[in-house]
């Protein structure tokens, strides 16, 4: 995990520039870089405690508007229009967003301590452990409130789904929500009984709140994934929490009805 952020902004980079020379990235969006470095700054400084507080509610507030997509400059441009993998589910769409992944650039950056590096072979239990709980609770809990079904597929758009959802999603949800709440978190609360357990409930329950759009029942299908996510985060670090994050997506994506039933 030493090289990940290295490698991240090796590829951000690349994409960056591909979505300018391609028309889908404008100046504006320097507004939000040029913010997103202030922030940086005031959190990395050790003169001025209040500084970094400051920085740390800067970032916050352009997390949630990079997220929402309401930043100018960033125009996200459709990779795979609408259709249905199955017969039975719901258009699916999917778009290529050059915001959201300044989150987890910026986190990987400033807070390198989101990472909380564990040794291989703890990484890889933890993953194989958290996977495993994760779809039984989440990918199991759908099937049985019949959310999704049984459908195994490969169609052609499958990986350029894979690099979208491993690069561009599961990476920076996973810095953020157990990274920067979890692990920002499980510092604050180290001398608390049961500090750790309140810490990943807590970012468990903030991620399953970020999924309200799509309706109760994913807010609690994503809080019984985030517990996953948040004990492979805790023992395994953050490679082991991005591992199950996607590891579960590509099972539902692959196996079962994706996104899901339609009505």
């Amino acid at each position: 995990m030493k090289s990940l952020p290295w490698l991240y902004l090796a590829l951000l980079g690349i994409g960056y520039g591909l979505a300018l020379s391609y028309g889908q990235l404008g100046w504006l969006a320097l507004i939000s870089v040029g913010l997103l470095l202030f922030a940086g700054f005031a959190v990395r400084q050790q003169h001025v405690p209040v500084a970094r507080y400051l920085g740390h509610g800067l970032f916050v507030v352009l997390a949630l508007a990079l997220a929402l997509h309401w930043l100018p400059g960033f125009y996200n441009g459709r990779a795979i229009d609408p259709q249905r993998f199955t017969d039975n589910a719901v258009p699916f769409s999917m778009y290529l967003n050059q915001d959201k992944p300044l989150i987890g650039l910026w986190l990987l950056l400033v807070c390198p301590w989101i990472v909380a590096r564990r040794s291989l072979r703890l990484t890889v239990y933890a993953t194989a452990l958290a996977l495993t709980l994760s779809a039984v609770l989440a990918l199991g809990g759908a099937v049985l409130l019949g959310v999704i079904a049984w459908a195994p597929k490969w169609p052609d758009q499958a990986w350029l789904w894979v690099l979208n959802n491993l690069l561009l999603v599961t990476l920076v949800e996973e810095a953020l929500f157990r990274g920067y709440i979890q692990g920002g978190l499980s510092r604050r609360f180290k001398h608390l009984p049961y500090g750790e357990n309140l810490a990943l409930l807590l970012a468990s329950s903030l991620f399953a709140l970020a999924h309200i759009g799509a309706g109760w029942t994913w807010v609690l299908l994503a809080g019984l994934a985030g517990v996953g996510y948040g004990l492979a985060y805790r023992f395994g670090g953050l490679g082991a929490a991005i591992a199950t994050h996607f590891g579960l997506n590509l099972l539902h994506f692959g196996l079962f009805t994706y996104p899901m039933l339609a009505g």
